[in-house]
């Protein structure tokens, strides 16, 4: 997918954002002159990853362009989509289906 340059500039701006928050904080910041101090040099290399897709429509509760949403059944139960799945699962979250 190529990327309007709007979107390139909201990135970008997220970029520096998680920068300077690193940059910005105390206990970071402890934590590498913790180690400066104890005769090491310190490289930091964080990677992210951030998933978008345009929405069709801004207000709605869609979880996907499909039109499936996240749910709950006539039983309590939460009906997942895909995508929920997808999601949950890169976070290392897992799905276990209790026993009836």
């Amino acid at each position: 997918m190529e990327l309007d340059e709007h979107l390139k500039r909201l990135l970008k701006r997220l970029g520096m954002a998680i920068n300077e928050s690193l940059s910005d904080s105390e206990s970071v910041g402890q934590a590498i002159a913790d180690i400066r101090n104890a005769g090491y040099d310190v490289f930091l290399v964080l990677e992210a990853t951030i998933g978008f897709q345009p929405r069709a429509d801004r207000f709605s509760s869609e979880s996907s362009v499909s039109g499936e949403q996240t749910r709950l059944t006539e039983e309590g139960e939460l009906a997942l989509t895909p995508q929920d799945t997808e999601f949950l699962r890169s976070l290392k979250i897992s799905i276990v289906k209790r026993a009836e």
